[in-house]
């Protein structure tokens, strides 16, 4: 099969598409040959040599995320058939025409949606879904502030929460995003300069947000503490602006707020499980009635790899990038 290797850790120049050996699925696998595979911020990470994969994943083949039909099934597996479509999340390897994953972590495609287009939903959904409603506890009525609104977790967390009834406020670096956010139904944006915290503060009347879902890290930690409301949880889910920053642990104390961090790669397996079922029960309707939908960039076919993590190193897109096959 083909696939996209790093032959090196280093810049896009390192992706080559390559024949490899197609994987064959164990007992409870099934083997689903790829649409879609979808960009994420880690891959970029990955091929600089800077995120390794979990134990069993591939090194040299990036890919968090897949959507296609099934080619194969375990010997073990009896929820599933050949020619299903389905899609998830997994540790690697997506970055090819054909992935091994466990069966019970598929998810299937919402009804009247292509196995391309789908691929769009799998990792940005499902990280915003846990995050925000498994994790955080958002509630219909509370204020949610989405760092990085335009990019794949930020469309997705914008419209999980609008659909739950939170108030949203969202930052992103660049006017236009903004506004491609309002259209998802973004009801306060602010600008992501130096004086964002004063903005959030005067939206919310000075009482601060309930709910942080953190796409930035770094340089915004200081603000998102200002920003805090008493009894605020802030999640930290990517941070492309730094790993480390000041924190005061006083203001923390005072706010009796929290702080987590969160990550699906690194799950164990059966806590993927039980996020894909959660997932498919409670967010999959909302695609197939119109309330929900897969944000898609750009496409690029796998021969343009090189050029697909360019395009997401300069942060030019709003929503997902994909690549098909």
């Amino acid at each position: 099969m083909k696939a996209v290797v790093i032959t090196q850790p280093g810049g896009v120049e390192v992706l080559e598409l390559r024949d490899v050996e197609r994987p064959s699925p164990g007992g409870t696998d099934i083997l689903v040959r790829v649409a879609s595979s979808g960009l994420n911020r880690a891959d970029l990470l990955q091929r600089r040599g800077l995120y390794p994969p979990p134990q069993g994943y591939p090194e040299d083949i990036p890919g968090l995320e897949y959507s296609g039909v099934i080619e194969t099934i375990g010997e073990e597996v009896d929820t599933l058939a050949v020619g299903q479509a389905v899609m998830g999340i997994t540790g690697g390897g997506a970055y090819a025409e054909y992935v091994v994953v466990p069966a019970a972590t598929a998810v299937r495609i919402p009804h009247g949606f292509d196995p391309v287009e789908a691929g769009a939903i799998p990792e940005v959904f499902m990280t915003a879904y846990d995050a925000m409603f498994l994790q955080e506890g958002l509630c219909m009525d509370e204020s949610l502030l989405v760092h990085a609104v335009g990019s794949g977790v930020g469309t997705a967390a914008l419209q999980l929460a609008v659909r739950a009834g939170a108030v949203v406020i969202g930052t992103s670096r660049t006017e236009a995003k903004l506004e491609a956010a309002a259209e998802l139904g973004l009801e306060h944006k602010v600008l992501g300069d130096e004086v964002w915290p004063n903005r959030v503060l005067e939206i919310t009347d000075g009482l601060g947000v309930n709910v942080i879902l953190d796409l930035v890290g770094g340089t915004y930690l200081k603000g998102n503490q200002k920003v805090l409301a008493h009894r605020g949880r802030h999640i930290v889910v990517g941070v492309p602006a730094g790993a480390k920053a000041e924190f005061d642990l006083r203001s923390l104390m005072v706010q009796g707020s929290s702080i987590r961090g969160t990550t699906l790669r690194a799950r164990p397996l059966n806590e993927k499980v039980d996020l894909a079922r959660a997932f498919e029960l409670e967010v999959l309707p909302g695609f197939e009635m119109g309330e929900l939908k897969s944000v898609v960039d750009r496409v690029f076919s796998v021969s343009e790899a090189q050029d697909a993590h360019r395009y997401m190193e300069e942060n030019r897109n709003f929503g997902k990038i994909l690549l098909t096959w």
